[in-house]
């Protein structure tokens, strides 16, 4: 039996770790954690000529505002991840939901395009908070297969944001304009706020946080609990987790051109398209729920790489092939799809790996994730609107190394499930 192995099960059995469980209340709340940084990211870029003009910016300039969001998303997961397993999960989830709150407003009275950089600097940062620490008290009540089907379930209202709030922000910009967009932004932060004080109760009690300082004492391993983060199976799990994810960022990114300038869709069009393959994104989550009650966490994780595999592959093969374009939309769907068997799984087993950091391990996959966003985001378009080719190339090799990822992380037999 392996270290790692032994300590998620003691820990597993400290029952301050199931003192409240997960209920319905708490796993909406937390979705509603997630969800909050991705539609700040995406709701108002459709907005973004508007705010050339009322700002007298220039586009790099105004760009600039959401570089700033995804910097700040990036520090404050890395920064509040660790403050949350020294202090507790509730005090800086609340410090953090304040100052997003506070950001907000900030950015939706903002006078100039530079007042509007910094608010969204502030406001990732916040945001962060929500994504980060919310993983952590879905880690700190569950492992294994309740842990999965929690993250799977919470993917549904998390993980579908950055696919709907561009639709949305685009639906909006004219009647509301880029303010109005923003103020829907405030009402969510003002909500997540709300909904931590009523809801979100201590996971991560001073008694256990003092257990864990004590049995590393005992151990001999005195040092920073961030060394568990140097796991073979955390590391390999968290890479899948982010490579998946960076296979639907890059199907993000690219849809705009893809949809509508080479397979002709219209506005309404690509509305429908992007629609249907995020509904099958939440079908998937709530089908990967319902599978991992009765079959291994690994399991159903790799069934799901598998086939986002395959999609890619084919998508790959259909563009090398030049065939007919509305073929590509088929491969596109089944790997968005397929997705849901993976993102939500691959969370609980690299989290369940070192339960003793799982805010710093949930920081490390938060800042991953965003990390290879911002990395796959320009590299789909650089052979222009006319050639499919850098997706195809992007997507796949994403795909290639979750699959390399997988392998490496089960070849450690560290965590059952």
């Amino acid at each position: 039996m392996t270290t790692d192995t032994g300590s998620i099960r003691a820990h597993a059995a400290t029952p301050t770790t199931r003192q409240q469980g997960i209920t319905t209340g708490l796993l909406l709340v937390l979705g509603l954690l997630s969800a909050v940084a991705p539609f700040a990211t995406d709701l108002y870029l459709p907005a973004f000529p508007q705010m050339t003009t009322e700002l007298q910016a220039s586009a790099t300039t105004v760009q600039l505002t959401l570089t700033a969001f995804l910097v700040g998303v990036t520090a404050g997961q890395l920064v509040f991840g660790p403050l949350s397993d020294r202090f507790g999960r509730v005090p800086p989830l609340l410090a953090g939901a304040a100052l997003c709150v506070l950001a907000s407003a900030a950015a939706v009275l903002a006078p100039n395009v530079g007042v509007l950089v910094v608010a969204r600097l502030l406001q990732g940062l916040g945001g962060a908070a929500g994504m980060v620490i919310g993983r952590a008290v879905i880690s700190d009540l569950a492992t294994g297969k309740p842990a999965a089907r929690a993250f799977s379930l919470m993917m549904i209202v998390g993980g579908v944001a950055p696919v709907v709030a561009p639709l949305l922000g685009g639906l909006l910009t004219g009647p509301i304009g880029w303010r109005g967009l923003l103020t829907i932004v405030l009402g969510l932060s003002v909500l997540m706020l709300v909904a931590v004080l009523a809801v979100v109760r201590e996971t991560h009690l001073r008694s256990r946080r003092d257990a864990l300082r004590a049995e590393r004492r005992a151990s001999g391993t005195t040092g920073s609990p961030l060394r568990a983060l140097r796991s073979r199976t955390f590391v390999g799990y968290t890479a899948v987790f982010g490579f998946a994810f960076a296979v639907m960022m890059a199907y993000i990114s690219a849809s705009p051109f893809l949809y509508q300038d080479m397979l002709g869709l219209g506005t309404v069009g690509y509305g429908l398209a992007f629609g249907c393959n995020a509904l099958a994104l939440m079908g998937v989550s709530i089908l990967s729920a319902k599978l991992t009650a009765t079959r291994s966490v690994t399991g159903v994780l790799a069934l799901g790489i598998v086939l986002v595999l395959a999609s890619t592959v084919a998508f790959a093969l259909l563009v090398v092939t030049s065939a007919p374009v509305f073929w590509l939309a088929v491969p596109l769907f089944t790997a968005v799809g397929s997705l849901g068997l993976v993102l939500g799984n691959a969370t609980a087993l690299a989290l369940g790996a070192v339960p003793q950091a799982a805010g710093s391990a949930s920081a490390v996959l938060g800042a991953l994730q965003f990390g290879l966003a911002a990395l796959v985001s320009p590299l789909v378009s650089i052979g222009g609107e006319g050639t499919a080719a850098p997706l195809a190339v992007v997507m796949l090799a994403a795909a290639v190394v979750a699959v390399v990822a997988l392998l490496a992380a089960r070849g450690r037999r560290g965590v059952s499930a």
